[in-house]
């Protein structure tokens, strides 16, 4: 009984005294949600720092040392003139390519002849190499390196490939201090005893 007569005298109620009964409550409340809803929304101090990424170091360059870089002072695009002549007899491009691990020669000559290589500083053999091939299909594979006097020295008889008896193959490349650059292709049939040029020309740098 006196649950029913709470019920029906809620009933009794006047519909406006209810209406504010009903608006204090829900002022009351949306303070609360509001708050509520500003913690989840906010990220913590403690939680931003957690999803932070970290930053990473960039990866040091693999071809950046003073041997990888050796052989620079031949890149650039050159006139080149053989010994001999007063004119330029051929155009040689000479570019570092593959974040410098490789250096790629593509030479042309205004008499058609067509050739290029690929020079590298081999870290585990400590030696440059030189893999040549032109458009007659002969190829040449040289190795060496840095002389005293700053000289790039390869040969074919420092590879694996020599056998023993073959032509000896021998390039000089030789900076000089007006910036050019001397190549001297010399070749010995006597096992080195004697040598003679294969080809003499001066790089001068066109740009």
């Amino acid at each position: 009984m006196m649950r029913h007569r709470k019920q029906l005298d809620r009933r009794k109620l006047p519909t406006a005294w209810a209406s504010s009964i009903l608006r204090v409550r829900r002022a009351a409340v949306r303070p609360l949600l509001g708050a509520a809803l500003a913690t989840l929304l906010v990220p913590s101090p403690l939680v931003a720092q957690q999803a932070a990424p970290a930053a990473v170091s960039p990866a040091p360059a693999a071809c950046a040392t003073g041997d990888h870089r050796a052989f620079d002072f031949w890149i650039g695009i050159w006139d080149v003139t053989a010994a001999g002549q007063d004119q330029p007899t051929a155009v040689s491009r000479i570019s570092a390519e593959h974040g410098g691990c490789a250096i790629r020669e593509d030479y042309a000559t205004k008499g058609g002849y067509t050739g290029m290589s690929i020079s590298f500083f081999d870290a585990a053999r400590k030696k440059w190499h030189q893999t040549w091939m032109g458009v007659d299909g002969a190829a040449l594979y040289a190795e060496g390196g840095i002389n005293d006097r700053g000289e790039m020295v390869l040969s074919n008889r420092n590879t694996p490939y020599y056998q023993a008896g073959a032509a000896i193959n021998r390039i000089t490349w030789t900076p000089r201090a007006d910036g050019s650059v001397r190549q001297h292709w010399q070749a010995s049939q006597d096992g080195g005893e004697t040598w003679r040029t294969v080809f003499d020309g001066l790089y001068v740098k066109k740009r």
